[in-house]
Formats: structure tokens, sequence, C-alpha cells
């Protein structure tokens, strides 16, 4: 992971002191439990809470001589607390203080990211209602179609970030599970009861049946999710960077004072922001391959997920953070040029009304489909080549003009009619 791509509030739940603090924190979950049950005296109970605690350099040396990470933490945990560090660990496997801590740094992770989110779909939403009714010309296979506003673009995008929220808070939902069910899942050292408890005060709920781990399909919709969140915020970057080429230049992502675009070239004013997103998505894309192959592992558990997950985790979460953090500066600061969107809808001399046109002949005119298509193409064909204006070449047209004058014609090549349901349409996100 390149360092100025992480940020510091990822950095802090994924670095190596946290993931100690969550061992911890399960580890005196489950004591807590067994002094429940009288299996901790209470006076141990009291001592172990009262001295817990860990170093974290003390720990990797315990590691690079024991070869396991769990057992130098533990190790260590226990000279910490003394004699009645005994206590610790007591029943227990690995995986059951790793998966339940994970569920616990990979749910404080999302609620970055979604509070994150909220704020990105705040700025793009002010965008959408103050573009709400400016006129622009909207487009299919690259190509002028028919009019648009400008604000109902960005609405778009405000839509599906609201499924992408909902996606991330049932991947949440989906992750705040727990385990405390021993080597392959029978509860043998540890019964049911302590696990309950164990959840229940960390905020999580114990999974129906684990093996040795919480199986990793869980998992997976969690890297779905912020790899759809990346897609999203792909697709915006990818319409801001069609937007900002010389030949359309509608709206611009921000420039400052004293940003340069190239080395060689001073006029440059380049999309670089996001072209970055766009590559990052990339990333975030990749990582749901690696979570979905972490799912088949080998009987009730082998390790070949765990490498993984040490890097697609963070990278992760410091990803879609970052990307959340960039987009939004771009969209606050969007240089949109509503001129710029007037030159282009009138750029294809009215073809942008040809459906309407089309529509009148057929509706109110009362010529056949094909007909009205065949004369309507004709003369839009001709606009294409540079012969005149579509309105001028229609209203000259020996089958048209026979039916429907200049003027009415006229009528039918303005935007009101376009955009008189965008009231309605935005009224659904209020």
């Amino acid at each position: 992971m390149i360092p100025r791509y992480e940020t510091k509030e990822m950095k802090e739940i994924w670095s190596l002191e946290n993931q100690y603090r969550s061992w911890e924190i399960v580890e005196l979950a489950v004591c807590h439990a067994w002094a429940k049950d009288g299996v901790i005296p209470a006076e141990a109970m009291e001592k172990i809470d009262a001295r817990s605690g860990f170093d974290a350099d003390e720990i990797l040396k315990i590691e690079a001589e024991v070869q396991h990470d769990m057992i130098a933490f533990d190790t260590n945990m226990a000279d910490h607390v003394g004699p009645e560090g005994r206590y610790i660990h007591l029943g227990l496997t690995s995986s059951d203080v790793e998966d339940t801590a994970s569920a616990l740094r990979l749910r404080q992770s999302l609620d970055v990211v979604i509070g994150e989110l909220d704020v990105f779909m705040k700025d793009v939403f002010e965008q959408a209602e103050k573009y709400k009714y400016t006129p622009a010309v909207g487009r299919s296979h690259g190509v002028h179609a028919e009019p648009i506003t400008f604000g109902l673009k960005i609405l778009n995008w405000y839509s599906e970030l609201l499924r992408d929220r909902k996606r991330l808070e049932n991947a949440r939902e989906e992750i705040s599970c727990g385990k405390i069910s021993g080597a392959v899942g029978t509860y043998a050292h540890c019964p049911p009861h302590i696990e309950a408890s164990v959840c229940a005060e960390l905020g999580l709920k114990p999974d129906l049946v684990s093996t040795q781990i919480i199986q990793r399909d869980r998992h997976a919709v969690v890297m779905f999710a912020l790899a759809s969140l990346g897609a999203a915020m792909e697709r915006i970057a990818t319409e801001i960077r069609h937007l900002q080429r010389t030949e359309v230049r509608e709206a611009l992502e921000p420039f400052g004072k004293k940003q340069k675009g190239s080395s060689a070239m001073p006029h440059k004013r380049n999309p670089i922001q996001c072209e970055k997103i766009c590559g990052m998505a990339r990333m975030l894309r990749s990582f749901t391959v690696v979570a979905q192959e972490n799912v088949a592992l080998w009987h009730e558990r082998d390790i070949s997920h765990s490498s993984t997950e040490r890097i697609i985790w963070p990278d992760a979460f410091h990803l879609a953070h970052y990307m959340l953090k960039t987009l939004g500066r771009v969209v606050r600061g969007l240089d949109v040029s509503p001129q710029r969107l007037q030159e282009n809808l009138e750029l294809t001399g009215g073809l942008v009304y040809s459906q309407r046109v089309l529509l009148q002949l057929v509706e109110k005119f009362n010529m056949r489909r094909e007909d009205a298509y065949l004369a309507v193409q004709r003369n839009a064909m001709k606009t294409w080549n540079g012969e005149g204006h579509f309105l001028d070449l229609l209203a000259g047209d020996e089958l048209i003009k026979g039916r429907i004058d200049r003027t009415e014609l006229a009528q039918l090549f303005t935007n009101e009619y376009y955009f008189r349901f965008v009231d309605e349409i935005f009224a659904r996100f209020e």
C-alpha cells in the first residue's frame, strides 16, 4: 500500500497495535463469560481486568521464536496479568479470537466508510439541486440523444450511491458475527452459552454454525460492497473525465492556483484525480476475486485465506476511504460551465428533438410510423452532413410541411417539454 493513499482513520484501525487491542478485548470478554460461570474466581477476574495489557514489541520478539502470533500475544498478555494469566485463552483456539476480533475491526472500518459516504452523498445531492434545471445534452453511445438537465445527471449518481450505502449496511450486518466454538466448531471445550455471552458483550451475533473459522462468504460480501462502491465512484469519475475533454469542456475537476498539469505542456489541465479514482476502482474489484477464492477452504479450515486477508482487508478500506475523500473534493469543487452545456446542446442543429417531431407526426397527424421515421431521419442525415438546421430542413420537406407548419414545428424544439417531470423525479429523494 502506498502510504499517501492511507487515511488516518483506517491506519489506526488496521495498525498492529489495534489488532492486539481487539484480541485483548475478545480474550477479556471470554474471561468475563467464564467468570459468570464461576470457572474464573471473582477475585482473579478483578486482577485480570486491572492488570491486562500487552507490549507490541515484546509480542513480536516472542513471535520470532515461536512462529505463532496468537501464542506470542497470549504469552505476553499473561505475563502482564501474572499468575491469574493462566485463565487467558481458556478453551479457545486462535481463530476464536482472531475471527471475532476481525469482525470488530471490519465493522469499525465499515462505520468509517459509511460515515464518509454520507458526507460525499450530501455533496453530490447539493450539486444535483444546484444544477436541477441547467439544460444539458444527454448522450447514448457517446452520441447526442435528447435534452436532460445537468442536475438529473448528478441525481442519478446519488441514486446509485444510496444503493451502495444499503449494500454497505447489509455487509456490516453480515460481518457482525463472532464465534467461540473451538478447533472444529463443536464447542468441545467452551460451551455455546460462553459464545453467546461474549458476542452479547461485543455487540455481535453468534455464528449459527462455524468450523474453526467464520466462513469466508461473509467477508466476501464486505469486499463486494466496497468494490461496488468503487465502481459507482469510477462511474462518476469517468463521466467527469469525459466532460473535461477539450471537445466537450462542460465540467472540469478543480485545479489549484499553483497546480501544474504537465512537465512539458504548460497549458494542460488534466483530470488526474478522477483518473486516480478509476485506477483504484480496478484494485478494489481485484480484491473481490481473492475474497471469493477464500471461501472454499479445506475441510474445517486451512490457512490459505489468512495471508491474503492481511493485505486485502486494510488495503480495500484504505482505498475506499481515500477515494471517497478525493472524489468528494472533486464534486464539491466541480467547475461546471452552463454556457458550454448550452452550446453543446445546440451543437447538432436541433437533432436532439427528433423523437418529439416523430411522435407528433404519428400521434397528431396520423402518419404511419415508418413513413414518419423515414421523413425525420432523411432530414436528420442532411443535418449531420452540414446541409442546414434540422428545423429548416423539416419545414421544407414536402411530406412534412403539408401537415405541420414551421411555427408549430418550432414549438417542438424547446426544452421545457423534456424537463416537465424533473421536480417529480427529485421529489422521490426528499
